[in-house]
Parts: C-alpha cells; sequence; structure tokens
C-alpha cells in the first residue's frame, strides 16, 4: 500500500477547502521506545489515513511527535485507535486554541533520528531527569517572583510574536542551538528557579534535562507548553502572562491568545504578526507581513519575487532549474533574512 501523498499540493488544499464536516486539530507526544519503528510506521499510517486523518507525524526509537487534524465524526474512533495502542495508552491530547480545521492538507509519517533534533549525543544526557512539570495557576504565581527566571526554549521567529512577560528568548534559529544558549544566559544563575516552556511541551522534556545535567536544581516546565496554558487560563478565568500569538507549524501560522501585537511587518515596520511564506515557491522565506504589503508585494518577500511570480510557468521552472538568487534568496537562512524594508527602500532587490 502507498505510504505517502502522491497528489498536487493545490489539489488537496482545494479539496480540504470543500470539506463538509469538521476537523479538530491537536498535537501529541511520548517519549517511549519504540523497537520496530518501520513496523509501528506503517501501521499507524494505515490506521491514519483509514480515518482521513491529516498532519505530520516523526517517529524514531525515542518516541513519537504528531501535529494532526481529525474529522470531527472519526474523533471516537481515533481516540480509541490511540489508546488501545500500548505504546501510546493515555498519551495527553493538546487542542488547538483557534482552530478552522484547515490546518493540515495530507498526511506525512516519518521515521527520523529523534523525534526532537537536539545534536546531542544519545548517551550523554538522562532525559528521563526531567523538570517538575507546573500547569497554568503555578505559572502564574511563580512569575510574579522577580527571581524567577522565564526561558523561551522556541526559534526566534515564534517569540517575536508571542512570548511570557519578561521571558528570556534564546536568538536561535533551531532547538539545537537553543539549548546551549539558553544556559549560556543564565550560567551564573543556577540557584535560582528556572521555568521553561514551549508550544506543546516536547522540547521542555529535553532541555529541563540539558538544564539539570548543566547543575540547575530547580527547574520546572510548563505542562502541555502554551497551548495547554491558554486553555487553562480561559478555563479557569485567569489573566494572560503570555502576550501575542503563539506560532504553530502548519496552515495556519499562529494561534491568538491575547490581543496584543509586538511584532511589525518586515517590509514596512508597522505592527503586524501575521506570519506568511513568500508567494514565490522558489524562495519561500517565512518573514511578517501586514495586510497593506501583502497586497501590494501580491504575497511575496521582494520586487525580484514578484518579477518571478509574474512570470509564464514554464519560465519559472526554468529558472528554478538554474538556482538564480537573488539578495535575499543567497542571505536568507532563518534569521539571517535581509532587512526587506531596506532593500525595497533602495532598490536593491
Amino acid at each position: 500500500m502507498q505510504k505517502h501523498n502522491i497528489y498536487d499540493k493545490n489539489l488537496l488544499k482545494q479539496k480540504l477547502a470543500q470539506e463538509t464536516f469538521h476537523r479538530i486539530t491537536l498535537s501529541f507526544y511520548r517519549y517511549v521506545n519504540i523497537k520496530e519503528v518501520e513496523l509501528f510506521r506503517d501501521e499507524l499510517y494505515d490506521a491514519f489515513d483509514a480515518l482521513n486523518i491529516f498532519g505530520r507525524i516523526y517517529i524514531a526509537h525515542e518516541g513519537i511527535n504528531a501535529q494532526i487534524s481529525v474529522p470531527q465524526h472519526n474523533w471516537e474512533a481515533f481516540e480509541q485507535l490511540v489508546h488501545n495502542n500500548t505504546l501510546l495508552k493515555d498519551v495527553p491530547f493538546k487542542i488547538a486554541v483557534e482552530d478552522d480545521g484547515k490546518s493540515f492538507y495530507k498526511l506525512i509519517v516519518r521515521i527520523k533520528n529523534k523525534i526532537v533534533a537536539d545534536g546531542l549525543p544519545n548517551d550523554e544526557i538522562d532525559f528521563s531527569k526531567v523538570g517538575k512539570h507546573i500547569d497554568a495557576i503555578e505559572l502564574n504565581e511563580v512569575i510574579q517572583d522577580p527571581d524567577t527566571i522565564v526561558i523561551d526554549m522556541r526559534n526566534h521567529y515564534e517569540s517575536e510574536v508571542g512570548r511570557f512577560e519578561n521571558a528570556l528568548c534564546p536568538d536561535a534559529d533551531t532547538f539545537r542551538d537553543a539549548l546551549p544558549e539558553a544556559v549560556k544566559m543564565v550560567e551564573d544563575k543556577k540557584d535560582h528557579k528556572i521555568v521553561l516552556y514551549c508550544t506543546g511541551g516536547i522540547r521542555c522534556e529535553k532541555a529541563s534535562a540539558y538544564f539539570k545535567h548543566h547543575g540547575f536544581e530547580d527547574v520546572n516546565q510548563l505542562y502541555g507548553g502554551i497551548i495547554e496554558y491558554a486553555r487553562q487560563i480561559k478555563r479557569e478565568g485567569l489573566p494572560s502572562k503570555f502576550i501575542g500569538k503563539n506560532f504553530v507549524f502548519d496552515e495556519r501560522m499562529g494561534e491568538r491568545i491575547t490581543d496584543d501585537v509586538i511584532s511589525v511587518c518586515h517590509q514596512c515596520g508597522n505592527p503586524s504578526d501575521n506570519h506568511v511564506n513568500c508567494a514565490n515557491d522558489d524562495c519561500h522565506l517565512l518573514f511578517i507581513q501586514c495586510d497593506e504589503c501583502a497586497q501590494k508585494m501580491k504575497g511575496c518577500c521582494t520586487p525580484a519575487c514578484m518579477e518571478i511570480i509574474s512570470l509564464p510557468i514554464d519560465e519559472q521552472r526554468k529558472q528554478r532549474k538554474g538556482k538564480i538568487k537573488t539578495d535575499a534568496h543567497s542571505v536568507y537562512k532563518s534569521r539571517l533574512r535581509p532587512d526587506l524594508k531596506k532593500l525595497i527602500a533602495e532598490g536593491k532587490v
């Protein structure tokens, strides 16, 4: 049986838009020893595909990391399927805060070396020695103490649009970069209470063990991450200490937690927290673009990309094959993005 999608993404997106039922977006993870990774992967793909589940799932010997959308009418069958699996029994689900059901348009189940790339040797750190889990109520209490240090374990472009008040945000492109950077930021404060947080909790499982390995004793992690925090404060009627948007790795690009807009459009500098990918598929730059610039620039990051998408498809393919690069494309590597506002103003691209 085919174990991957074979259809054009535009067709899949069109079919998703035409669906008449609702989908529930959620994520779950578990660090668990999976011995027969390929068999587990194949069985999971077949089972999820039969339930018309979309999403992205990574499987490794160390466990599973899943972000998916489930048709609402298949929810009970999905729950039963997961919890009847001995490796996944009682795994907690993190239901999306904002959900229009259009988060994913196909199913991907991939085998990875690790479910979270940390760049560390497998036997260097005991990842079973993790920090204390705290909930929204506890976090709102401990964050009032000026000696408590709150650290964002996500990438810089995630914390750019939303973060906890007074949190330290490593200037990192990846989780493997964030680990040493975060420890370096507080290496002289090992006697302080440390609170770590991420999107759904999976990165903090490793990060808390990493901190304890480096001599920090009072290490805490937000259980369920920002997603569960947002649900708890809404349920309990608590004030949100997280401001802005929670970046998510699917078609939505973000979930609004509060109305605060703490970032700016990378092209004009006006307030905006709308992440987009450049409309030129050969560029696909991830950046923040306001509605006005999106209309003016046709969803592109630079005039050079606007010129490319205006070409006939055949010509675009020729340019893509030739790997023609503009100033924006050649320098961009996550946070090393070009200064779009400056480049456009100077007419360099």
